[in-house]
Order: C-alpha cells, then structure tokens, then sequence
C-alpha cells in the first residue's frame, strides 16, 4: 500500500503542476495568412505616405505657397511665351520680305543710276559734237586757231589716287581737212607729304603707247585713266598736244579735278 499510495501522490503532483494554478501559461494565436498580413501593411504605408503628403501640402499653403496657383502661373506664362515667338515668327518674316523688298528696290535705283550716268555721257557727247558742228560752221573758223581743245575734264574715279581724264580736240581754220598725226601728254601737278611734285604721263615706258597717239582731220575724243598715290592731293592737270617731228606743244590747255 505505501508504494501505491506513494505513487499516486506523485501522479496527483504532476496534474496539479500542468493543471493547476502552477501550471505554466499558453497563449492561444489566431493563424493569419502571409498574403493579408503583407496587404495590411501596404495600406498602413499607403495611408502614411498619404498623409505625409497631405501634411507636406497643407504646410506649403500654410506658409503662401499653393502649387495649383503656380502651375497656373507656369501654364500662363507658356502661353505668353508661345504668343511672343509667334509674334517674333511673323515680325521675321515681314523684316526678310522687306529686305528683299529693299534689295530689289536697290538694284533697281543702281541699274536706274547706271542709265541716268549713260543718258548724261550721251547728253554730254551730243552736246560737244553740237559745239563742233556749231565751230565748223561758224564764220569766224577761218581766223581761228588751227588746233584747239575744246573740252578738258579731270574728275576721280571708282578708286582712291585713280582719275579719269576726258579730251576733245578739233581742228579748225586751215588745219581743218588735213590729217593731225602727233600724241598726248599729261602733266600732274600734285603734293604728297607736304611737298610740291610733278608727274609726267605717259611715262617712258608708256611713251609709244597707242592710247597717246592723235591722228584725225576734224576732231577726235579721249579718254582715259591715270594713277597717283592716294595719299597725294592733285592740284592740277595739263593737256600738251605734240604734232608729229615738233618738240614744242601744238596747244596747251590746264584743269583742276571737278
């Protein structure tokens, strides 16, 4: 009976231990999948990221700045800026269309210049064959000198130390008729540096030139260029018209550049 009764109170202490006010606590879970345990949290951030946002909003408005009324500003300011290069397009195409407009309306006032220059060397020629139709027939050609220049001209040219000269020589009393054979000399008068010099043209290198060379019976017409430094200043020009086998000009006759 000791054993038995030995026993039993060792099986009585161990049920007291599980079961009784000893017996060790157990909490009891309620098993929740992993899927909605991960879409919860998703919310929970969703719902703070909101609200992160809200908040970061309200205090930018708290503080004076609304982002509507600045995308407004922004989509206002793209629609004047789109205005301003529209503005700008046309106004660039009207300044091409009037430089074009411009470049024509030049050509034509320089091909017009260029007619008026041609109609007044025309002009002036008819007007010099007048005045030697006019001394031909003049009664007082008989006690006229036998060779004279009736027009000298001096005047620059297109570049800087370059003029053209323009001559026209007649024959007059007894030497009309008769062949003139000589040549033309220039004599330039000019001061470069201060100082008072003379030029001889043609020069002897330029002294069987053609261009000099004078042969008609009634009158005849020059006209050619010569060449200084453009730094001189030309004071004067003189004509020397030489007949042929004399070493003493025919006539003389000076002028200063129009």
């Amino acid at each position: 009976m000791s054993r038995k009764g030995s026993g039993l109170a060792g099986r009585l202490s161990k049920l007291r231990q599980r079961f009784g006010i000893a017996a060790p606590k157990v909490s009891v879970r309620t098993h929740v999948p992993w899927y909605l345990r991960w879409l919860g949290l998703a919310v929970i951030l969703a719902f703070s990221a909101a609200l992160a946002a809200w908040m970061y909003d309200a205090g930018r408005r708290f503080a004076g700045f609304d982002r509507s009324e600045v995308e407004q500003e922004l989509s206002s300011a793209r629609g004047e800026l789109a205005k301003v290069r529209g503005e700008l397009d046309r106004l660039s195409a009207a300044a091409n269309a009037a430089d074009s407009k411009l470049s024509i309306e030049r050509t034509a006032q320089q091909k017009l210049a260029q007619q008026i220059r041609s109609l007044e060397q025309d002009n002036a020629r008819l007007r010099e064959e007048l005045a030697i139709f006019e001394s031909m027939l003049s009664s007082d050609t008989a006690a006229a000198a036998p060779l004279s220049v009736l027009r000298f001209k001096v005047e620059p040219d297109v570049l800087p130390g370059e003029f053209r000269y323009r001559i026209l020589l007649l024959a007059s009393g007894p030497r009309r008729g008769r062949d003139f054979q000589g040549r033309l000399e220039l004599v330039v008068s000019l001061t470069e540096d201060g100082r008072s010099a003379m030029i001889t043209i043609p020069g002897q290198a330029e002294a069987d030139s053609s261009t000099f060379r004078l042969a008609f019976k009634y009158f005849q017409r020059i006209d050619g260029i010569f060449r200084v430094n453009p730094k001189a200043k030309v004071a004067s020009v003189q004509v020397r018209v030489y007949e042929t086998g004399s070493a003493e000009p025919k006539v003389t006759r000076s002028v200063a550049p129009e």
